[in-house]
């Protein structure tokens, strides 16, 4: 793949466009949304852990040099038009500047949140948004009776009760699991949808990412190095965080857990109500049940799995006080997020 890189930014360097529309066309050729970048983005999900770093650095130096070198051919050729009467034509008409669009503050956030965790050896794993029952519920330990199974939270399909939008990214969990052996250490991020009614603090479209992590030997203090690992390298390296027993179908022990307030420093302020604290994530470890629905000996193997809303996260990381912005494209908001590094 380094072999690769090396070659596209050869082609970036000695690229000599003769007008603005060559290199339009080759702007969209590397950098547009089906270009050679974000296909050689696409193999880097592939790309062995102990790789991961160095192919990382040299994709970035690819992506600035080329975003550099589009943007010095356009002030190159539009100097040349200058000089050119009739091409200038009113040379008093006065001009306009570009308006440069910006990340969504979910993309960043999610970017953040995998590269974050791609550091602990994760990968990105991806799945269908129409599922079926296995997938979704009865794979991950949820009985018949469960309430999350009613009309009031989960957007079924009318001529088929077995299909369903996912209300969770736990179902790519149990696809990695049926097609992957252990050891299994994957992040997961989507769309996800539950029928509830939407206010400032709840939508019935929302991103979550959640993690897996198989393998012999794994232990609940593993499961807390790794998300105070994430709680510092996302909120600062004064974040704290604590763990609350909790319950969940598909992981036992259970916990729920919150970071210290970045607002306030724990001192308690209307954000935390007060107490310091912010609920971010769900979290525990795999229920043997579910290792066992999906194909994995629980005698031998144990893991961890966690998951939080990538909406929750981007209100705590920038302040944002109503979920419906994330929804609405106002671009008064999106501006707000133009000098945010993705």
């Amino acid at each position: 793949m380094i072999g690769k890189i090396e070659e596209l930014l050869r082609r970036v360097e000695e690229f000599r466009p003769k007008t603005a529309a060559e290199v339009e066309e080759f702007r969209i050729k590397v950098l547009g949304k089906k270009g050679e970048l974000n296909a050689l983005m696409e193999e880097f999900k592939r790309v062995a852990p102990e790789l991961k770093r160095e192919v990382g650095q040299r994709l970035n130096a690819l992506k600035q040099a080329a975003t550099e070198r589009v943007a010095a051919l356009r002030a190159e050729l539009q100097e040349s038009r200058a000089d050119d009467a009739e091409a200038i034509g009113d040379p008093t008409r006065p001009g306009s500047a570009e308006q440069l669009g910006s990340r969504h503050p979910i993309s960043l956030v999610k970017n953040q949140i995998v590269e974050i965790f791609s550091r602990l050896g994760y990968t990105v794993a991806d799945g269908p948004e129409i599922e079926d029952d296995w997938h979704v519920f009865s794979a991950l330990n949820f009985p018949p009776e469960h309430p999350a199974r009613d009309m009031q939270d989960t957007f079924f399909i009318e001529k088929n009760p077995d299909i369903l939008l996912r209300t969770h990214t736990s179902s790519i969990q149990v696809r990695t699991m049926e097609h992957q052996r252990p050891p299994i250490r994957v992040i997961c991020p989507g769309r996800v949808f539950r029928n509830e009614a939407i206010s400032y603090r709840a939508h019935c479209i929302f991103h979550q990412i959640e993690g897996l992590y198989i393998d012999e030997g794994v232990s609940f203090a593993d499961l807390k190095q790794s998300l105070l690992f994430f709680a510092k390298e996302l909120f600062g390296e004064q974040t704290a965080i604590r763990m609350r027993p909790s319950y969940f179908p598909f992981t036992e022990p259970s916990a729920e857990v919150d970071v210290s307030c970045n607002l306030c420093g724990g001192k308690g302020c209307p954000v935390c109500k007060g107490t310091g604290w912010l609920e971010i994530l769900g979290c525990g470890m795999v229920d043997p049940n579910v290792l066992e629905a999906n194909g994995i000996d629980p005698k031998k193997y144990s893991g961890f799995a966690f998951g939080m809303g990538i909406e929750r996260i981007a209100m705590l990381k920038y302040g944002v006080g109503d979920l419906r912005l994330y929804f609405e494209n106002d671009v008064r908001f999106l501006r707000q997020f133009d000098t945010e590094l993705d």
